[in-house]
C-alpha cells in the first residue's frame, strides 16, 4: 500500500511539473475546456431559477368561480355542496370586500380603487380539483358553469402548462448540451495529452526498455488530464461568476417592475463539487482514451 502510495505521489507531481513547465498552454487549454462547460452550465442555473419561481406558483391548476351579483343563498349554499364532492381537492371562498381590500394593498392599483363609489366584483370560491388531466379540468370547469348563481368560471391551467412544457424542453437541451461538450471535453483533453506523449516518444521508449509498464507510462499522463479537467472547471466557475456579476444588477431591476424580490443565486455546495469532479473524470477520461491510443502508436513504430 505505502508502495503504490509512492507511486501515485511521483506521478502527481510530475504531472504538476508538466502543467508548469508550460503555463500558456495550460491556461488556454482550461480557458478552452471553461467555455465548453460554462454554456450548459449557465443553461442549467437558468433552468434552476425559473424552476424557483415555478415553485412559488400553485402545484395545481385552479379553477376560479365568480357567483352572480344576484345569487341567492341558497344557490350559494348549493354551490358550496358542490364544491365538497371527491372530485374537488380543496376550494377557499373570497368574498367580494376580501377582494377589493387585496387590490387596495396593491400599490400599482392603489389609485384607481380610490376613486370607486361602489365594489364592483363579484364573490368567488378558488377550486382546486383532485385531477390535472386537462380534460377532466375543462369538464369539472364547464360543470361548475351550470350552477345557478354562478357567472363565470375560468381554467387556470393554460400557462402553467405551457410554463412546465417549456421547462421540460429546457432540461432536455441542458442534457443534450452536456452530452455534446462533455464529448468536446474529452476531445480537447485527449488532444492535448496526445501532443505531450509524442514530444516524449523517446523517454517512454527508453522507460518500455527498463522495464516499465504501460500503467507506469500512462499513470502521469492521466494525472495531467485530471488537473486540466479540474482547472477547466474552476475556469468554468469564474466565467460563471463574471457572467452573473453583470447579470444581476438587470435582473434585480426587472424584477422591481414587477413587484418581486428575486435575485439571482450561485450555485450550491454540492453542484460545484459535482462540476468539478464530472470535468475531472472527463479530462482523466480524454486523457486515458489518448495516451493508449499513443503508447500503441509508439510501439507499432519502434
Amino acid at each position: 500500500m505505502i508502495s503504490w502510495l509512492r507511486h501515485q505521489k511521483h506521478a502527481f507531481n510530475a504531472a504538476l511539473r508538466r502543467l508548469s513547465a508550460h503555463p500558456v498552454a495550460t491556461l488556454l487549454t482550461a480557458l478552452a475546456m471553461g467555455v465548453a462547460i460554462s454554456l450548459p452550465g449557465g443553461l442549467y442555473l437558468g433552468l434552476g431559477h425559473l424552476e424557483r419561481l415555478a415553485g412559488d406558483l400553485p402545484a395545481q391548476p385552479e379553477i376560479s368561480i365568480f357567483l352572480d351579483a344576484s345569487a341567492s343563498t341558497a344557490q350559494k349554499q348549493r354551490i358550496a355542496a358542490r364544491l365538497k364532492q371527491a372530485d374537488i381537492a380543496g376550494a377557499r371562498y373570497v368574498p367580494k370586500d376580501d377582494a377589493l381590500a387585496a387590490l387596495n394593498a396593491a400599490h400599482d392599483l392603489a389609485d384607481i380603487t380610490a376613486g370607486l363609489t361602489q365594489n364592483p366584483l363579484p364573490d368567488a370560491w378558488v377550486v382546486r380539483p383532485q385531477t390535472t388531466s386537462r380534460m377532466e379540468l375543462v369538464r369539472i370547469a364547464a360543470d361548475l358553469g351550470t350552477l345557478p348563481g354562478v357567472a363565470e368560471t375560468h381554467l387556470d391551467s393554460q400557462w402553467a402548462d405551457r410554463l412546465h412544457a417549456a421547462l421540460d424542453i429546457g432540461r432536455t437541451s441542458v442534457w443534450l448540451l452536456t452530452g455534446l461538450f462533455a464529448i468536446a471535453l474529452v476531445a480537447i483533453s485527449g488532444n492535448a495529452i496526445r501532443a505531450q506523449v509524442l514530444v516524449r516518444r523517446d523517454e517512454i521508449l527508453v522507460s518500455r526498455l527498463i522495464g516499465a509498464t504501460d500503467r507506469h507510462i500512462r499513470r502521469p499522463f492521466l494525472y495531467v488530464g485530471a488537473l486540466q479537467g479540474l482547472l477547466g472547471g474552476l475556469a468554468a466557475g469564474g466565467v460563471l461568476a463574471v457572467a452573473g456579476v453583470i447579470l444581476r444588477a438587470p435582473v434585480e431591476r426587472l424584477a422591481g417592475l414587477y413587484g418581486s424580490a428575486f435575485h439571482l443565486q450561485p450555485p450550491s455546495a454540492i453542484e460545484i463539487v459535482a462540476v468539478l469532479g464530472l470535468t475531472a473524470l472527463l479530462g482523466w477520461l480524454g486523457a486515458w482514451l489518448s495516451v493508449t491510443r499513443a503508447l500503441h502508436q509508439v510501439e507499432t513504430t519502434r
